[in-house]
């Protein structure tokens, strides 16, 4: 079986199917991801010997505001993301007997499109229940579609995200449809997502309730990592008790751009050490000099599941991998949220009692302080380690067994 992984993202979007490919391959498959040419998703790939089909533009420059966008609006953008990303992987698709896709909507889009025109089979996964129809959540808002007052049934309020949806993605998609010959769609939502796309997350951390729309639900996709800490890191990991953990991975935190510093402070004031992740967002202490001082020690792009178990807690911004890699190691979290899904798994760490949701995308002294202390609580550690026992650590087999019965 010959199968392509798709996606339009952050490391969050991209490392899981490379988890996915590796299981994938066990199985005799042949796989190949597509993934946005930045470097380090290329040298992910490479490092575990998945084939990388680069598509569209990169990300990070994107992100972190490096690459000016020209003024446009979402429905133009979209039409260019998808244009794009339909152009880079048709050639993989057409020899491709199933077809994965993940990361921003229009992306997926052209992964189904160009699914359709192969011949080949079509899933989507999500790796947040959030973005999947359920009376049980509203959907999120669309830039310029607020949700009207008046409707407040989430029911509804998904009724009226096809027609959004619609508004924002439908022409660009069945302008693409038109280009390669393929009939138009009225939903686009619902020819995207399918009629029973996967959820590509733990069951335990994050459920799905009943609901009249019909969810996969696999577990979370895990690319396992035996890569060693570095030397100098275990040296101060050895020098002195566990330390707390900070970085929010791909968020840019414009708006917090002395979260480290603030960051040190709040864990000073529980008398711990600061290990940074520096983050798109190249984040670094004031003094750059105290970079290597003694109660604290920044590293760039790092093994968390070697290095989770050994904090005290782990503060970050709540992104689908981070939070199941921070739950699966038992160590406590105390998560900042800034965007989409994020504050979804802010309130599961909060409701689960594994840490701390911290109300907002910025913070002080005085709120980390307050969220480290509750997330340093003896209590809040024995239920992380008792959580850590029932993840599961399956999804990507469960997702393999489902391709292969769906291709056949």
């Amino acid at each position: 079986m010959r199968v392509l992984l798709s996606t339009f993202g952050s490391r969050g979007d991209v490392q899981p199917l490379a988890g996915l490919a590796l299981r994938l391959r066990e199985k005799g498959a042949q796989v190949r991801v597509c993934a946005p040419p930045d470097r380090e998703f290329a040298d992910l790939l490479a490092g575990v010997g998945v084939p990388f089909v680069p598509g569209g533009e990169a990300v990070r420059p994107i992100v972190t505001g490096a690459t000016k966008m020209a003024p446009q609006s979402l429905p133009e953008r979209a039409a260019g993301i998808m244009s794009a990303h339909y152009e880079r992987i048709i050639e993989a698709a057409r020899d491709s007997d199933a077809v994965v896709a993940t990361g921003l909507f229009p992306a997926c889009a052209a992964a189904r499109a160009a699914a359709e025109k192969a011949g080949a089979r079509y899933a989507l996964a999500a790796f947040a229940p959030t973005v999947l129809p359920s009376h049980h959540h509203p959907p999120y808002e669309r830039p310029g579609r607020p949700h009207p007052p008046e409707i407040t049934d989430n029911r509804e309020l998904w009724d009226r995200n096809i027609e959004d949806m619609n508004a924002l993605f439908g022409k660009a998609y069945n302008d693409l449809r038109s280009s390669i010959g393929l009939e138009p769609v009225d939903d686009v939502r619902g020819h995207v997502y399918t009629r029973r796309p996967w959820l590509a997350a733990d069951p335990v951390l994050s459920p799905w309730p009943p609901t009249d729309f019909e969810v996969e639900q696999t577990g979370a996709w895990i690319l396992p990592d035996e890569r060693p800490l570095p030397a100098d890191l275990e040296a101060f990991l050895e020098a002195g008790a566990p330390p707390v953990y900070v970085s929010f991975g791909s968020m840019p935190m414009q708006a917090s751009r002395d979260a480290a510093q603030i960051a040190a402070e709040a864990a000073r004031a529980h008398g711990r050490r600061v290990v940074l992740g520096s983050g798109w967002a190249d984040l670094a202490f004031e003094d750059a000099s105290s970079d290597g001082a003694e109660d604290r020690f920044v590293v760039g792009e790092v093994n968390q599941q070697a290095l989770f178990p050994r904090m005290a807690a782990v503060v970050h911004h709540g992104g689908a991998g981070t939070t199941f890699t921070a739950t699966r190691s038992g160590t406590p979290q105390v998560v900042v949220p800034q965007i989409v899904d994020q504050p979804y798994w802010a309130g599961r760490v909060a409701d689960l009692g594994i840490g701390a949701a911290h109300e907002g995308p910025s913070f002080t002294v005085e709120s980390m302080s307050a969220a480290l202390e509750r997330a340093l609580a003896p209590e809040t550690a024995a239920r992380a380690e008792a959580v850590e026992g029932e993840v599961r650590t399956d999804g990507t087999t469960v997702a393999a067994n489902l391709l292969f019965e769906a291709v056949g």
